[in-house]
């Protein structure tokens, strides 16, 4: 099955205004943040001792994912201005390569002593994420400059790897150079990128020099090199490199029909979404080294949930959807998609979160301000760069090539996995959806070009009842329904019923039980006490059955709720006999992805019922 790639595809509405905002106004908000913390400097490799702003060991792949963010716009909209900055980065790293094809900015300039000797050092991450640049920016411009640039440095990395087996250790603490390798043998056609992601992933857990040199939580169990991919069983260490890991598993389970790698990837998925993911698609409860917690432990006002983890997840889900039309994968990527990755960034498009809690109490917050000001991730309000400022340029790229989640095809079946209001062409066919989702399960899809071929269209897990044409949809294939295309050009009309539903967590999951969370279409929603008249937010519970009205919000482009609760008031003494009593109060929610942009609350996802 291949994937309908974004720059097919032409966005109006919801994701037409997410992705303006993306362009006009998030992608100069990082670079300018990048400039000013020295990170494009870096690139010149002219840092000395005493000198302010010293490279940091992961700087490089900062700066690549604002490059391939720049090609991802460029695809569709030219910029001469963004297109000249990236330009002079790419110049300056280029020429900073040596003369044996290495090429990094922290240890040209600052430890040229120590390449490839500290196996969590990022020099393979910063390679993949280089890489995947430097194939966007080819794709995008037809300039090979940078594309240039790190074929040679995998040169130099096959060699030091596979050929001579010189460097201190067999695999990257960090996965992401699996994926990128897989991307490059796609846009060269070189087979030796291909073999070079199968031996990275083949070596994990199998190589003694990857015991040497751990440290604190940095271990084999951490960077998922405790056993070979086939049988790591679950999801587990640091959660972003783990689903960058399964990306590049995937991706080479496509590519060369390995069903027992595409058997363990499935395995992965389950650990991950079925018994340790929140409700708005983070993952990585443990704040301790951003990892997975055990299976269920899922809290929520220390909830770790990084935005680059959601992201990671959606990238998996979309390459699993490839090998297999089941809408599990497609459900677990809108749920990522809507919830936690559009929480990472505010509605204005300047500032950015990269953990995202389903709880802030304040008062709480700060009877832990000690440790809270030992993390800097821990914040109650978007910040707009970080120390580790990974997330902003993740988001940027990932907004920018959303259309990647649309559509697949096979020979015969043009696949639904996503809904949204855009148009697309492939291949001599073109696709029209006209719908307000996420907004609304109203969605007319017109495909034309598709005669004696079949339509599959996701009908999404949160949906109780789905109707097309007309009649109810009952005949889905592993959430699927197929339909012939029998015109040269035909209309499906699709319904899925969207109102306001309450959603329970598995009893097992022992921060939600006995609680309850607002949930409306694929959007997951809180309330904030600054929306509600300061209401102390943990003495409300949502009546059941459920009475809520929604209403259109334009400032957050999405709809707020009002659902009605009870109110426990506070009283005088600390303690006193339990009456029963309780008073009805309306409670406002919003859309997940809309909170924190008015201000310091407390916030909300799971209410006692």
């Amino acid at each position: 099955m291949k994937q309908i790639d974004f720059y097919n595809v032409s966005f109006s509405g919801f994701w037409k205004n997410r992705q303006d905002i993306n362009r006009l106004v998030t992608v100069t908000a990082v670079y300018d943040r990048f400039s000013e913390t020295g990170r494009f400097e870096a690139l010149k490799c002219r840092w000395k001792e005493g000198m302010p702003n010293k490279p940091h060991i992961f700087w490089d792949s900062d700066v690549a994912k604002w490059i391939e963010s720049v090609a991802y716009i460029l695809r569709n909209t030219p910029d001469e201005k963004l297109e000249a900055e990236a330009d002079a980065a790419i110049d300056d790293y280029c020429a900073n390569q040596w003369d044996d094809g290495y090429c990094n900015s922290y240890f040209t300039a600052v430890e040229p002593e120590m390449r490839f000797k500290v196996r969590d050092w990022h020099e393979l991450y910063c390679a993949g994420h280089m890489a995947e640049a430097a194939v966007a920016y080819f794709e995008a411009t037809g300039k090979d400059k940078l594309l240039k640039t790190i074929e040679k440095y995998m040169d130099y990395i096959n060699l030091r790897f596979f050929v001579e087996d010189s460097a201190e250790f067999s695999t990257p603490g960090h996965e992401e150079i699996e994926l990128a390798l897989i991307k490059l043998y796609r846009c060269t056609g070189k087979e030796k990128y291909l073999d070079m992601c199968r031996r990275f992933i083949e070596a994990r857990g199998t190589s003694e020099k990857d015991l040497k040199g751990k440290r604190d939580w940095v271990d084999n169990y951490y960077c998922q090199s405790d056993k070979p991919v086939r049988e790591l069983g679950e999801a587990k260490g640091h959660s972003v490199r783990a689903m960058y890991l399964y990306c590049g598993m995937a991706d080479l389970a496509l590519e060369t029909g390995d069903k027992s790698l595409y058997d363990a990837c499935r395995t992965l998925f389950d650990s991950a979404v079925n018994r340790r993911m929140y409700v708005t698609g983070g993952i990585g409860s443990a704040s301790h080294g951003e990892q997975f917690g055990n299976d269920y432990f899922l809290p929520n006002d220390t909830a770790y949930s990084e935005t680059c983890a959601s992201i990671a997840l959606a990238l998996f889900t979309r390459r699993m959807s490839l090998i297999e039309a089941d809408s599990a994968y497609a459900d677990a990527a809108e749920r990522a998609i809507y919830n936690c990755c559009l929480a990472g960034v505010s509605l204005k498009g300047n500032s950015f979160f990269y953990v995202n809690p389903l709880e802030i109490n304040i008062s709480r917050f700060n009877s832990y301000k000690e440790y809270c000001n030992r993390n800097e991730h821990l914040l109650t309000q978007r910040a707009e760069v970080f120390d580790c400022s990974c997330c902003p340029p993740n988001l940027t790229r990932f907004i920018a090539s959303i259309g990647d989640f649309l559509y697949s095809a096979d020979d015969s079946t043009l696949y639904v996995h996503q809904y949204a209001t855009s148009e697309t062409e492939y291949n001599g066919i073109k696709i029209t959806q006209d719908t307000r989702y996420p907004l609304h399960g109203d969605v007319r899809i017109t495909v034309k070009g598709m005669k004696g071929r079949k339509i599959a269209l996701r009908i999404p897990g949160w949906c109780s009842f789905a109707s097309l044409d007309g009649s109810q949809v009952t005949d889905t294939v592993k959430g699927y329904v197929y339909r012939d295309v029998t015109g040269d050009e035909q209309v499906f009309d699709l319904y899925l019923e969207m109102k306001p539903r309450l959603v329970a967590a598995n009893p097992l999951v022992d921060a939600d039980c006995g609680r309850v969370c607002l949930c409306r279409g694929p959007l997951v929603y809180c309330a904030e006490s600054a929306l509600n008249g300061g209401v102390l937010l943990n003495t409300l519970s949502i009546k059941t059955p459920l009475e809520a009205g929604t209403e259109y919000d334009e400032s957050i482009y999405g709809y707020k709720i009002t659902a009605k609760c009870l109110e426990d008031e506070p009283f005088d003494p600390l303690y006193k006999d339990y009456d029963g009593t309780a008073k009805e109060r309306e409670i406002t929610f919003l859309p997940y992805y809309a909170f924190a942009n008015n201000g310091e609350s407390d916030m909300l996802v799971w209410f006692r019922r």
